[in-house]
């Protein structure tokens, strides 16, 4: 099942894809349709066709949004790192989130960066989940890229300052349901600046895979249905390159995921 929010002439909807159309469900996103209702059940609350319907940010709303760092060898290995014991995490907020197709505006001047990812989506209240519980806690996949501001990122140890910027983060454009896909079997999550492949790798290299990620978080933090947990990102990220590499004014960013779909946004830099 293919879920999403969408824009269409009369504001904003939750969606469920039928048989290439999107059906109304009763909710303005899917924010509001999961703190609802179980996403198994979403089929079931088909209202409207909605012919003019655009897919836009699923989930405008999160309780948590939270981020796993360095969790694909070969990414771990041009950081120079250790494969980690523990996974490495740090949050970003509902406020960082932009749209599938959304132009991503910073201030000139800054050293961006490309990640993509994939996201998880959670479908169920998980507290000290041990992994099988968080496993059938999963509402859903989607695709993300964690676009980051290298300069800010390392100007200390933690990275927060650089991963947080407002609307800078791309998900969408929509959200797959566990029984459609599983990234154990392996995903390719692949990135392309102005049409030349930067990143390629498969979801069956993560070292924490979806279910670890949420039964770790859901030991010190409760993971309520919304929320998003981004897995991290492949090798070949600009600033891991001879000479480095950031994105420039105009530059066009398509993040695709296997069985999901692709994102597709514009950097523009202001003064």
């Amino acid at each position: 099942m293919r879920l999403a929010t969408v824009s269409h002439a009369n504001g904003t909807s939750a969606a469920v894809l039928h048989g290439g159309t999107w059906r109304a469900l009763p909710a303005v996103d899917l924010s509001a349709l999961l703190a609802a209702t179980r996403p198994d059940q979403a089929a079931g609350l088909t209202g409207d066709v909605l012919s003019d319907a655009v897919p836009v940010l699923p989930l405008p709303a999160p309780g948590k949004a939270i981020c796993c760092g360095l969790n694909y060898a070969d990414h771990i290995r041009e950081t120079r790192r250790e494969l980690p014991t523990y996974p490495t995490l740090f949050p970003k907020y509902a406020d960082t989130l932009t749209g599938p197709d959304a132009d991503i505006v910073l201030p000139r001047g800054l050293q961006v960066d490309w990640e993509a990812e994939l996201a998880v989506v959670v479908g169920a209240t998980l507290r000290r989940a041990d992994r099988a519980t968080a496993l059938a806690g999963i509402a859903g996949y989607t695709v993300a890229n964690d676009i980051s501001v290298r300069d800010w990122q390392y100007r200390t140890l933690e990275w927060f300052q650089g991963k947080a910027w407002d609307a800078s983060t791309p998900v969408g454009p929509v959200i797959v349901t566990p029984d459609e896909i599983d990234p154990a079997t392996g995903l390719d999550v692949i990135c392309r600046v102005n049409g030349e492949q930067v990143q390629r790798d498969s979801t069956k290299t993560l070292v924490f895979d979806a279910a670890d990620l949420l039964a770790y978080i859901s030991a010190f933090t409760v993971l309520r249905p919304g929320d998003l947990v981004l897995t991290g990102t492949p090798g070949g990220v600009g600033v891991a390159r001879e000479p480095k590499r950031f994105l420039a004014d105009g530059d066009v960013v398509e993040t695709e995921i296997s069985g999901i779909g692709t994102l597709r946004n514009t950097v523009r830099f202001t003064d």
